[in-house]
């Protein structure tokens, strides 16, 4: 018996991975006369997993689609359609956005802006090509952002508003007499209408100071704005202490949408918390773009209505005209006492009250603002949306509103890689889409900073991997640039860069890329990994409550962010309101048994608030009757003395208590004082992840059910993309549970698109046993199906695949190995002589250098491989390498798998003419035996870049600055055979 069982395979990887690398089903049938008899067909496909070789549209990554309004051209529009069809992408989003063009007018608002008859026939082209190529289109519901339309202007009603807010000091028995104080905050050009709301005098008390804050005394609140005549207030401050004279101003912010001029006359942007600025979009969108073509066509190829992250941007504080009487409808009391506490300057609060009051105060201010956004806009938008035969897509956030239950309303809520700070970001808004029944998470994905024509799609997959773990299965790339533009150099239009004369956003994908030779390969892997992640309902383990339902604040969950994941625990959050959704019921012992079907609710102080123990009454009535219905509930903290989260009614906080104290008599109720107390809570309930690990691992996962069917992706990633080093590579069991006590675990490659059975693991009742083995980053597929009773075995020292109806053991080196049968019983085989890897350091190099006078060609002969910058023909050229060696295979052995070492970008490998399986951007490394014949073999890779080399000296004023990349085919490249032998069962 052989016992090097660590021996190093390719890339220093242990032999366990040299299957994982590439073999594939059909490649395993292709290989089965090596090991001698009959060629076995490989085993047919597990249920559910036999769409992921050709994933569909609706699930393959798409992009954002900028044009430079509508100065497009409608055949360059078809064009772009078919190159996103071509390269395997799944359609567009339609956006009007240019930073790039320092001077807008040069694209003629007029005549060609947003909205134009111009901008009309651009959309229907798209459409019409997008129908005919079986992609779909998102239409953006304005110019860039936030949503505006041009037929109002700031002093509309309509218009976004804003409460600007001015103050003078008096002294006290001091007397003002003159003009009611001015704004602190000018106002925005455009802007010349205000109104005069209210005018509060308080009393300053140093004792309820803040770093920040001027400390002020409730009870001293005097309402004075009866007194205000004619823009002036006569008053005289009690005896006893300075005090505050505060006026309160409303009226239009003016703000526009970002890189404008967009149209002519110019777009503002609609007050998002009124039915009226709602309807100002809508009545845009009925009279101006929905023309009888774009209606029919939207039934063909419509995909969603979109809107981007809600930046209402104002120096003094969000507003709407009937706010006051919403708040005292919704609140139960008048807000005009808290206001002086509300106000902000700059983004940045002014003045406080006690601490606690001014807290529940703000809460319930921003939780009404919440409330206006939700139901006046996202609901009304989404109610208009689907009349035209649109969903709604939108990125729910940037104010301080419940994020979380905006996902529960839109068909489509969406996130983004820039400005999210970790998964937990995700999580919430993946709380919201489960909770209200929805499929899709999206994503605005790789608007790396600086980033344009040096972004990598290694970068990109590294950054996104952990995020699907979380519940994303949508990737919308950040983007796609139509051609040209007035004034655009070389390679064309994009529309962030350059950036304020440097280099800007993120890339322009598209055929200007040399990587997009590449591209169908990333759509097809992504597809897969979408596909994976809609299949069934999501599976979470833990509903986590939040009294505020913020996002994009990096802010996790107590215990599970840092000590749960680790151990294999999901989590999501969810917000008050999703407690109201039907799916808020217990059956078995989960929470919204038909979705998420969370096995426990957890509960903790609020985290934007000192970890407060507050909980509104309602959600606490409800916790108790899902409670009493036999759903577990861990709470963190003290909550002897829980408070409602915003300003008390009579009684409210004893009611609170009660009803706490009674969920806390039920057996299934934990109370916990410390995070280290929580695994000893789940423990005595009896709960375990549906995907476990024995140690603490960086490995991710998530969880979808279809029936019977077990979908679990997994990711050995990171909880921000901003953690560095990059985790270590991981080699452990995973636990999972099955729905069906009859099936057995499948892999998916996800370059490819094959299945294979897993010939290595442990059954015990509701669980399968895999060990699992990836490198930072890798990505892969566990399914769980019934099959086609495959034989199996529970240990084995080196790789296992199965073969049709036999087991077939793998080897880098020669040996005897042992292998544990399903049945208990424990066998030997032998693998014979293996030759040694070799290592292939003489290539010939043909480069295509994309240049702006078109492409040049460079032919080299190398007798090593090092980087672009290190060859002078090289040092500034970026496009596509091919590099070519010859290789004899005396066919000893049963294969071999080309491991390529360190590339950059992306690659494709051929052998003898025949171009292999897909290979992966992040380890490159392919199963390349049955390509191979005795004798001479040519290998062949092709090797794409970025644009960032050549830029630096085609375009040096904005490029110039930046560092060379290390371009080409780097290695070391490495031919590592392989050795086989069937496993004897019987």
């Amino acid at each position: 018996m052989n016992d090097d069982r660590n021996e190093q395979g390719p890339r220093g990887l242990t032999r366990r991975r040299v299957l994982q690398i590439g073999t594939a089903a059909a490649v395993v049938a292709a290989a089965a006369p090596a090991l001698g008899g009959e060629a076995v067909a490989a085993a047919p496909a597990a249920p559910g997993t036999a769409g992921f070789a050709r994933p569909g549209a609706a699930v393959r990554p798409r992009f954002r689609w900028w044009w430079p309004d509508g100065l497009v051209d409608p055949a360059e529009i078809r064009r772009e359609i078919d190159q996103m069809a071509d390269a395997g992408f799944g359609g567009g989003e339609i956006s009007a956005v240019h930073h790039s063009v320092k001077d807008g007018s040069v694209l003629d608002p007029q005549g060609h802006g947003w909205g134009t008859a111009a901008w009309v026939a651009g959309v229907e082209a798209a459409l019409d090509q997008a129908a005919r190529r079986g992609l779909t289109v998102d239409l953006t519901i304005g110019p860039s952002w936030p949503a505006a339309v041009p037929t109002i202007t700031p002093d509309d009603d309509a218009a976004v508003q804003e409460l600007a807010y001015g103050t003078v000091t008096v002294a006290g028995g001091a007397t003002h007499d003159g003009p009611v104080p001015e704004p602190v905050a000018a106002a925005a050009k455009g802007v010349t209408k205000r109104t005069l709301v209210a005018v509060h005098a308080v009393k300053i008390d140093p004792a309820n100071a803040t770093r920040k804050e001027t400390g002020l005394d409730f009870a001293s609140f005097t309402d004075l704005t009866e007194r205000a005549k004619d823009g002036r207030i006569t008053w005289t401050a009690p005896a006893g202490g300075d005090w505050l004279l505060l006026s309160y101003w409303r009226r239009g912010s003016g703000q526009q949408p970002e890189g404008g001029p967009h149209s002519s006359p110019d777009s503002w942007v609609v007050d998002h918390f009124s039915k009226a600025g709602t309807r100002a979009v809508t009545a845009f969108w009925e009279a101006r773009l929905l023309t009888p073509r774009v209606r029919k066509l939207i039934k063909k190829a419509g995909a969603t209505l979109f809107e981007d992250s809600i930046e209402l941007e104002t120096p003094a504080l969000n507003w709407t005209p009937d706010l006051p009487a919403e708040f005292k409808r919704r609140r139960g009391y008048d807000l005009m006492p808290y206001l002086p506490v509300i106000v902000l300057n700059k983004e940045n609060t002014v003045h406080s009250y006690e601490a606690g009051r001014t807290a529940h105060a703000r809460h319930d201010f921003w939780l009404t603002v919440s409330d206006l956004l939700n139901e006046y806009h996202f609901e009304a938008l989404r109610t208009w949306a689907h009349s035209v035969g649109l969903e709604l897509r939108a990125q729910p956030y940037g104010l301080q509103t419940d994020a979380i239950r905006s996902a529960a309303i839109l068909d489509v809520p969406e996130g983004e890689s820039l400005g999210f700070k970790n998964l937990d970001d995700y999580r919430a808004l993946a709380g919201g889409r489960d909770m209200a029944g929805r499929e899709v998470l999206s994503c605005e994905a790789g608007a790396y900073q600086g980033g344009a024509y040096n972004t990598t799609w290694d970068k990109l997959l590294r950054t996104m991997g952990g995020a699907y773990a979380a519940g994303l299965n949508q990737t919308v790339f950040h983007g796609f640039s139509y051609a040209t533009a007035p004034g655009a150099a070389w390679p064309g239009f994009a529309a962030f860069t350059p950036y304020n004369g440097g280099i800007g956003f993120a890339e322009s994908w598209g055929p200007r890329q040399p990587t997009w030779r590449h591209a169908p390969d990333i759509a097809a892997y992504l597809g897969r990994v979408h596909q994976a992640m809609r299949a069934g309902t999501s599976r979470v383990d833990v509903a986590v409550f939040r009294q505020k339902g913020y996002t994009k604040t990096g802010i996790g969950a107590g215990w599970f962010t840092k000590y749960g994941v680790p151990l294999g625990w999901t989590h999501q959050m969810i917000s008050a309101p999703l407690l109201d959704l039907p799916s808020a019921t217990v059956r078995d012992g989960r929470l919204a048994p038909d979705g998420p079907a969370y096995q426990v609710l957890f509960v903790e102080g609020d985290r934007f608030n000192g970890n407060e123990c507050t909980l509104p009454l309602d959600s606490a009535r409800t916790m108790l009757k899902l409670a009493k219905a036999g759903l577990p509930l861990v709470f963190l903290g003290d909550w002897s003395a829980a408070t409602v989260p915003g300003i008390a009614r009579d009684g409210e906080n004893d009611a609170l208590r009660a009803v706490v104290k009674e969920m806390f008599a039920l057996p299934r109720v934990k109370n916990v004082a410390a995070e280290t107390d929580v695994q000893g809570a789940l423990d005595a309930l009896g709960l375990r992840p549906e995907a476990s690990y024995a140690q603490s691992s960086t490995l991710l996962n998530a969880h979808r059910r279809d029936g019977r069917v077990d979908y679990f992706y997994l990711c050995n990633g990171k909880h921000a993309e901003t953690v560095k080093p990059p985790v270590a590579a991981i080699d452990h069991e995973v636990s999972f549970t099955r729905a069906d006590r009859r099936a057995v675990p499948y892999r998916v490659d996800l370059w490819t698109g094959e299945t294979e059975p897993v010939a290595v693991y442990k059954a015990d009742g509701d669980t399968v046993t895999v060990r699992i083995a990836l490198q930072s980053s890798e990505a892969t597929v566990i399914v769980l199906a019934r099959g086609g009773n495959h034989p199996s075995a529970t240990a084995a020292e080196t790789e296992v695949r199965v073969d049709g109806q036999r087991l077939v053991a793998r080897a880098t080196t020669a040996g005897t190995y042992a292998t544990t049968l399903a049945d208990g019983r424990t066998v030997t085989t032998a693998i014979g002589a293996v030759p040694a890897a070799q290592t292939l350091t003489a290539w010939r190099l043909r480069v295509e250098d994309m240049t702006p006078d078109g492409t040049k060609q460079h032919d080299l002969a190398l007798d090593a491989l090092k980087a672009w910058p290190d060859i002078p023909e090289l040092a500034d050229v970026s496009g596509i390498g091919t590099y070519t060696t010859t290789v004899t295979w005396d066919g000893a052995g049963a294969g071999a798998v080309l491991d390529l070492g360190e590339v950059f970008d992306t690659c494709r490998v051929s052998v003898n003419g025949r171009r292999v399986p897909p290979v992966s951007v992040l380890y490159p490394a392919v199963d390349i035996g049955p390509y191979l014949r005795r004798g001479a073999n040519t290998i062949e890779v092709e090797v794409a870049t970025t644009l960032n080399n050549r830029l630096r000296v085609s375009d040096p004023a904005v490029y110039g600055g930046a560092s060379r990349q290390a371009y080409g085919l780097i290695g070391p490249v490495r031919l590592v055979p392989y050795g086989e032998a069937v496993i004897r069962t019987r």
